[in-house]
Order: structure tokens, then sequence, then C-alpha cells
């Protein structure tokens, strides 16, 4: 199995932090935030990551460098930004002869098992299964309805009325199908290109395991405070 590690972006909204180092790389309980990505795909069962670059690339390649063990990990350089569709699209000839394959925001933390994600989508086969969560805050992100048996019947990237609590959490398992849906110039991205297209064509996972977007100072603070617990489990 082969899966993206979405890791290309600037990281603005982590400055100060960002400033050094890229947000893929950022600590969490001493750890990058990458490694625990990593050590997820390992633990599903992924045997190769594609990770896009595009800020400090070389900090990410001489940590790469530095790993042993699954999975094996390859990267992407990208001179402008893609967008998470677009990075897809660009590497569209890496997944074209699998079955299935994952791609992932790397700004997100979570104790979610992929292998959850991998069975619900071999089991009911689509373009797409889309990992929610529930949201105190669900105009923040993209937001889902789900009808029977949790097919997505609507999806609308941060809705001024959100029709739901449920939000999408940027966890994917996709058919190599799906990237011929993702039209037009990049950048293009998963929440405003792709996933609208694919209402009644796709299902849901819903996320009960510990999860938080890291991409802000307040949420990376509160995953530092709140993740050394979980990792002792």
């Amino acid at each position: 199995m082969r899966a993206f590690l979405l890791a290309a972006g600037l990281g603005t909204r982590l400055r100060p932090l960002t400033e050094r180092i890229p947000k893929c790389m950022v600590p969490i309980g001493g750890r990058p935030l990458l490694d625990i990505w990593l050590d997820s795909f390992a633990k599903a069962g992924v045997d190769e990551v594609l990770v896009n670059l595009h800020y400090l690339p070389s900090l990410v390649r001489a940590h790469l460098a530095s790993r042993t063990g699954p999975p094996t990990v390859y990267t992407c350089f990208e001179p402008e930004l893609l967008g998470s569709a677009g990075t897809l699209r660009a590497n569209q000839s890496w997944v074209s002869h699998e079955d299935m394959f994952l791609a992932c925001y790397a700004d997100n933390l979570t104790s979610f098992d992929l292998g959850t994600l991998i069975t619900a989508h071999r089991r009911r086969p689509s373009l797409a299964t889309i990992t929610a969560f529930r949201s105190e805050q669900p105009s923040s992100g993209g937001v889902l309805e789900l009808g029977t048996d949790n097919c997505v019947i609507s999806f609308a990237e941060k809705p001024a009325a959100p029709a739901s609590d449920l939000v999408n959490a940027g966890i994917y398992a996709f058919q190599p199908a799906v990237i011929d849906e993702i039209t037009g110039a990049p950048p293009r991205d998963i929440g405003y290109h792709l996933l609208p297209r694919l209402v009644n064509r796709a299902y849901a996972v819903t996320v009960y395991s510990y999860f938080r977007d890291i991409g802000t100072l307040d949420g990376y603070q509160k995953a530092q405070n709140e993740w050394p617990a979980l990792a002792e489990r």
C-alpha cells in the first residue's frame, strides 16, 4: 500500500515556531510530528509514503535519511505549491496501478488507527472514504452531511451555516480513479476542488480517537499538553 503525506505548507499560522523548521517537523512530546505519522503508516501496513516538500525541504530530507525501519519514504519537491489535490494529480502515476491509496494532512495529530479506514474502504469500495470528526466549530472546516450507510450527501468547505457538526479530518482512502476528478490549473485543494465532486459517491468514517489540528499555535500548545499522556498508553 502507498500513501501521500501532504507536508508542503508554509506553516504561517505556527510562526514563530516555523521560522526555522517546517511544520511537519515540529516536536510533539519530544518527537517530530513527521515520525508520528510514519509510525502510524507502518502500523497500518503502508509500505511506501510520498512526502511533498516546499518550505525548508533540506531539513526534512536530512531527518528522513537518519530514519530506519518501515515505511520506505520518498519525497517530491514543489517549487511552487500545487495544493493538496494538485500534489495528487502531479504524482498520479505513482498510484495508478494501486487498488487504493491513502492521503493525509501532516499538520493533524491523531491516535486514529489508519487500519480502520483501510478496512472500511475495502469493505465498501468507492472513489473515496473520508474521515470526519465532530467539531464544536464546524464552520472552520469542511462540513459533511451523511445519509444512508454513511454515504456523503453534501460537503461544503468552511460554510457560514454548517449543515452538521461533522468536519473533514483530512485522512482519506482513495481509488486511483479519483485523481481524474481533479481539474483546472494548480493550486488545487482537496476540500475546495475535489470533495464537492464526490458527493453521493463517497463514504465517511467517524474518528472517535484523539484528533487535533496543530496548524495553529493554540492547537499546537494543546497537543503538547495532551499527547504525552496518550503516547504512554
